[in-house]
């Protein structure tokens, strides 16, 4: 089977979420963005997805890692590593937070580069589905993304002082 088949896989649980999560973390070679409700219980602080993300970030100096989040308590105070990520890669990484006015959007996403995906149909939902080689679908979730990124505002510094 050739590598850029388009696949489809749904999934239907929190493990299957994580690893279709993983999945899209290690397809990355660009960009990577993630939106999440608070990025709790799906393997944000887990050494692997550290490892995973770290490389990513130091593949290429231009790589970027954007995390948006409706609530970044989790993010900002249980999660170290990913505290510690963007201490060092404060140049490609970036949380930013969703204003009250986009709260409601409840589907949470990520997109690598402009071929990978993973998205579920709702927060309170583990059902959601896998896209592989699928750059019709990765553009409209990426283009999503950006709408949203663009009305939020960022919410965490890898620095103590927030400078």
């Amino acid at each position: 089977m050739n590598d850029d088949t388009l696949q489809h896989t749904q999934f239907d649980g929190v493990a299957d979420y994580i690893t279709a999560l993983d999945t899209v973390c290690s397809a990355a070679r660009h960009t990577l963005n993630i939106f999440e409700k608070n990025f709790e219980d799906i393997g944000f602080n887990s050494e692997a997805r550290f490892d995973s993300l770290r490389h990513f970030l130091l593949a290429n100096s231009a790589n970027r890692l954007n995390l948006l989040v409706h609530d970044p308590q989790y993010l900002t105070r249980r999660c170290p590593r990913m505290m510690e990520l963007l201490r060092q890669f404060g140049h490609s990484m970036a949380i930013h937070q969703t204003p009250q006015s986009l709260q409601h959007i409840s589907d949470p996403f990520a997109v690598a580069d402009h071929d990978h995906y993973v998205r579920r149909y709702h927060f309170d939902d583990t059902r959601g589905l896998l896209g592989k080689n699928d750059p019709e679908e990765a553009r409209r979730l990426n283009s999503r993304f950006l709408e949203m990124w663009a009305s939020s505002h960022p919410c965490a510094s890898g620095t103590t002082l927030g400078l």
